[in-house]
């Protein structure tokens, strides 16, 4: 930020920017949001409990809500461990010892029956500070010293009262005058004739409450706008005085109310008082008046700070509630950003707000939609997003595999689809030239001078005339969960999706599932599939599945990828029934080995990724090559979705 030197023309000083957030900081990363929430889905997470991960996690440069809650509960760990809540009987203690030696010396120099009867009456005093206090309301004072004493003690228990209920009313009673106090006893005693005829629902009330603030305003500088408000400011001070009272010990607790007597020097304020809270608490039953706080520093408290300890406590809590978000309907909304910068800083608020904004975000870019059954699920929009992050990630592994390289044409045979599409480093294909004058033309209609800019060039896209049926058949089973396998196979079928959406569009793909049963799915269901226990590897109905694909597709170049940690465990009867056998029986492999036969009779070409180092699986899997001519793969979970693309690429071409 950068302000002018007093005294020094057109010289300026740079420093931070003060007075908010940083304008130049950097916007949230919509794609790396949808990256994270897409990888807690794979992994079986609900969008809506992926989205609340995300907000709770953060983002890199951006605090989650766990890190604010964390400084919520640091703030009031600190609070607690640095301060006690006995500061004003600490203080009328000080007092009151001040008080006696000055009485004491002053009697001591004297030498009369009066004097030594004095000294008596100050030896028997009761030995609580409370009793001592109220023994000597009625005391005779000979020292002046000890008698200014003495009145600051009441005028401290007085101030110190009012402090716990009315904010701001302790400095402006510094100076206590008799008038002064009569001033506040009549305003409580308006006070409470206010909040009864409130109780009793009178038609005068609002009438009644304007009339009040006309004459005691001063002392209410929230300024509040109706009797409920009014209600809400001191029932909220007034549950947070006696949760401060609850934290004390009960010999505290009897003190300060023997002391409350003296205040001021007249009962009566502590009667109005001790009014004015029991109405309180029944008009606002929903505060918390009981539950009391550990303080255990050395800092003491007088009873108005101790209450606004308490109340920053109860605001304390009530952030991390809502920073948790675990209520039911909770919303970043429900977050309070005023208390929350009080208590953390401009920083937390800034932090708050633009978590809620992302969230917002999020949701107006159409990335989640609601299902049929009420759920939250990804839209198109956002399965495209996540399958682009999965194909960029398995383009950048084939990009350096000795051999291989990335091919960024839509087709080998080079027939145009009629579509074009940005030009990319590598590209080969013709330009699109109406396209690229066009943008050409936009960009200069912008403002921009350049004639032609590498960004305006638009080429040709093209396709193989030749389609492929593909079936990408994946293992659901347990362990593809347990040993974690279940994100890889997630990718692997988005990388593939995308790549034959946006670069085979002729393509027919069919996923396909299989634990117990197989089953024909959605990218949409399968990036939300969540993991389940359940016995059984049917391959065989897997490729039952994947050979109606194909005859289906009867002019198409028949492709199966299979990914799978086990050999078959279970297989279909002839009434549909899964029958699970543990080590296979010869029936499942009968009709697993059957089901490979037909499908080499349809001229497919088969690759088996096979994960793990079962033994027995790698048998199996080299059987199945051996009688379809296919091929076995042994992929490490990182490169797996690099060698399914691989593979359909070889078997297209």
């Amino acid at each position: 930020m950068a302000r002018q030197r007093p005294g020094k023309a057109r010289r300026w000083a740079y420093g931070p920017y003060i007075d908010g957030p940083d304008p130049l900081a950097p916007p949230f990363d919509l794609r790396s949001a949808l990256d994270e929430i897409g990888r807690d889905v794979m992994e079986g997470a609900s969008p809506r409990s992926a989205l609340r991960e995300l907000l709770r996690r953060g983002m890199p440069g951006q605090r989650g809500l766990d890190d604010l809650t964390r400084d919520v509960w640091r703030r009031r760990s600190q609070l607690q461990r640095e301060n006690r809540l006995d500061g004003t009987l600490e203080e009328v203690r000080e007092l009151l010892r001040r008080a006696m030696e000055a009485e004491r010396d002053g009697l001591g120099r004297e030498d009369s029956e009066d004097a030594r009867f004095r000294e008596m009456q100050l030896d028997a005093l009761p030995p609580d500070t409370g009793g001592a206090v109220r023994e000597l309301s009625g005391y005779d004072w000979r020292s002046a010293e000890a008698r200014e004493a003495y009145q600051e003690i009441q005028d401290l228990l007085g101030r110190e009262m009012l402090d716990q209920r009315f904010e701001g009313i302790k400095q402006a009673m510094q100076q206590t005058t008799p008038e002064d106090v009569e001033r506040v006893r009549q305003m409580l005693d308006d006070l409470n004739e206010l909040l009864a005829a409130h109780a009793r629902d009178d038609a005068d009330t609002q009438q009644r409450f304007e009339r009040f603030m006309d004459r005691h305003g001063e002392f209410f500088p929230e300024n509040p706008q109706n009797v409920d408000e009014l209600i809400d400011l001191l029932a909220q001070r007034a549950a947070a005085a006696q949760r401060m009272l609850n934290s004390l010990s009960a010999e505290q607790r009897a003190e300060l109310a023997e002391l409350s007597q003296q205040a001021f020097g007249d009962p009566r304020l502590a009667q109005s008082l001790g009014q004015l809270d029991a109405q309180l608490r029944g008009l606002r039953t929903g505060e918390d008046w009981d539950s009391p706080g550990r303080f255990r520093g050395d800092n003491p408290l007088g009873l108005g700070e101790a209450t606004r300890a308490m109340e920053e406590l109860g605001q304390l809590d009530a952030l991390a509630e809502q920073l948790t978000q675990s209520y039911p309907g909770a919303r970043l909304e429900d977050i309070d950003l005023d208390a929350l910068d009080a208590a953390l800083g401009p920083q937390a608020r800034v932090d708050a707000r633009t978590l809620a904004e992302l969230e917002r975000e999020l949701a107006q870019q159409g990335l989640f939609e609601r299902a049929a059954d009420g759920s939250l699920r990804l839209t198109p929009k956002a399965l495209r997003r996540l399958g682009e992050a999965a194909l960029s990630d398995v383009v950048d592994k084939l990009s350096g595999r000795g051999g291989e390289r990335d091919t960024r044409r839509a087709g080998a045979a080079g027939e145009a689809t009629g579509t074009s599409r940005p030009w990319t480093f590598g590209d080969t294909e013709s330009w699109d030239v109406p396209r690229t004058l066009l943008n050409s033309t936009l960009r200069r209609a912008a403002g921009d001078t350049a004639v032609l800019d590498v960004t305006d060039v638009e080429i040709v896209e093209t396709e193989q005339r030749s389609r492929a049926a593909v079936a990408l058949c994946v293992d659901t089973s347990w362990s593809m969960v347990q040993d974690g396998r279940w994100l890889p196979m997630k990718r692997t079928a988005l990388a593939l999706h995308q790549l034959v959406s946006t670069r085979f569009r002729g393509d027919a793909l069919q996923l396909i599932t299989f634990g117990r049963h197989a089953r024909r799915v959605e990218l949409a269901e399968l990036v939300g599939l969540e993991g389940a226990w359940e016995q059984g590897t049917n391959l065989h109905h897997a490729l039952l599945l994947a050979g109606q694909h194909l005859r289906r597709n009867p002019d198409a170049q028949p492709v199966v990828l299979m990914v799978t940690d086990g050999e078959p465990t279970a297989h279909l009867e002839s009434d549909g029934v899964a029958r699970f056998d543990y080590p296979p029986s010869p029936q499942t492999l009968r009709a697993t080995l059957a089901e490979v036969d037909g499908l080499t009779r349809l001229g497919s070409s088969m690759t088996v990724f096979m994960l793990g180092e079962d033994p027995r699986l790698a048998a199996f899997v080299d059987r199945v090559a051996r009688r379809s001519g296919g091929r076995v793969v042994a992929p490490t979970l990182d490169g797996l979705g690099a060698e399914v693309v691989a593979n359909y690429l070889r078997a297209r071409r």
